[in-house]
């Protein structure tokens, strides 16, 4: 290498060249640029090969995780993935409609093969389907139906067994008699209205049974389902005998509303998703009955159905569900099962759903 000689203050010698300080220090820059250059250009390559590992990538979208369920829903299908060897993308819309078109485009550009989505709008969601059909990406409906679109499968649990079980824990409770209120889920929702249709199905048979309420409640709100049960309660003349709500937080709600006016334990009180906070007013007395909509069963069934899509293959459904529009698609229909303050330690426990010092407060 060569000597590098100070001349003045204005000017160096190197080798047997005079250059000026500021050529020195263009020299320098160049140099300093190429190296950053050939790092990047290594990093670039290190990147490349990071996204040619041979996963299939798939995309998961929920419409919320504000329920406690969805957060045990993102972590079972992940790790169900994971298992197959798949990628996943990963987004919740926060049950607004045009952040979920967002977060649709946005997962459609990172060049997933499927995309497995919980709509906020089953309706609204008939356009999801059609662009990512044009990207040749498949897509699942997970937990709630997208209607009037072709669809590729439809994975969920039987929300039609969910109502019926509420309906006859209730009739049982009650000597099948009295005013009953039905809490219903979102305007339009396909889970709330087969968990409703249901329920009205068996309490219909009932001649002594008078159903003085049905009410739907925008984002599934628990506080707006603690004012119908208040609103209904004062029409009423405190004069309910049992209430049914499509899932654990509008349990909840309703049963704020009756310990306001002292009938903790009195009215029959019925949700759906096993929350914590439902499980413990069972054993507290405060509610009488939930149904367990196993989650693991759900998310593992459709991230492997996700994953078979992707590689081209076809997964076991059993028989299939009408959209509208002349679209029908394949069903995967996981379990459900009925929760009450003898079988918690069965189905709640046992399963590992929740822990048990975290549901009776004791290690």
């Amino acid at each position: 290498m060569s000597k590098i000689k100070v001349i003045n203050k204005n000017s160096i010698l190197i080798g047997n060249h005079s250059f000026a300080f500021w050529g020195f220090a263009v020299l320098m820059l160049l140099s300093s640029c190429t190296k950053k250059t050939e790092v990047s250009s290594e990093q670039s390559a290190t990147a490349v090969t990071a996204n040619t590992t041979g996963k299939v990538k798939i995309g998961f979208i929920l419409a919320t995780l504000q329920e406690e369920r969805y957060v045990k829903d993102k972590a079972a299908f992940e790790a169900k993935a994971a298992e197959l060897g798949a990628e996943v993308v990963f987004a919740s819309a926060n049950n607004s409609e045009q952040e979920q078109l967002s977060k649709v485009e946005n997962i459609l550009s990172q060049g997933v093969k499927v995309l497995v989505i919980q709509p906020v709008n089953s309706k609204a969601a008939s356009s999801f389907v059609n662009s990512a059909h044009k990207d040749n990406v498949k897509v699942i409906a997970y937990d709630r139906v997208i209607n009037d679109a072709p669809l590729d499968l439809y994975v969920t649990q039987d929300s039609c067994k969910v109502g019926k079980l509420q309906a006859e824990a209730a009739l049982k409770a009650t000597n099948s008699k009295g005013n009953f209120v039905i809490l219903k889920g979102e305007e339009g929702h396909s889970v709330a209205n087969e968990i409703t249709r249901c329920v009205q199905e068996v309490l219909a048979q009932a001649k002594d049974v008078k159903v003085v309420l049905t009410q739907a409640h925008a984002g599934w709100s628990a506080d707006l389902a603690m004012k119908t049960i208040e609103n209904a309660l004062t029409v009423n003349k405190n004069n309910i005998a049992a209430i049914l709500a499509n899932n654990s937080g509008m349990a909840n709600g309703a049963v704020q509303a009756l310990a306001s006016q002292k009938l903790t334990g009195k009215v029959f009180v019925a949700g759906a998703d096993a929350d914590l906070t439902a499980i413990k007013n069972i054993v507290a007395g405060k509610q009488q009955f939930e149904v367990l909509k196993a989650i693991e069963p759900l998310a593992h069934a459709a991230a492997e159905a996700a994953v078979k899509l992707a590689k081209g293959e076809v997964p076991t459904t059993e028989g299939s569900v009408e959209l509208g529009g002349g679209f029908s698609a394949p069903v995967v229909n996981t379990p459900v099962f009925p929760v009450d303050k003898d079988s918690i330690e069965s189905q709640i426990i046992a399963t590992g759903f929740h822990k048990k010092e975290d549901v009776y407060g004791v290690r």
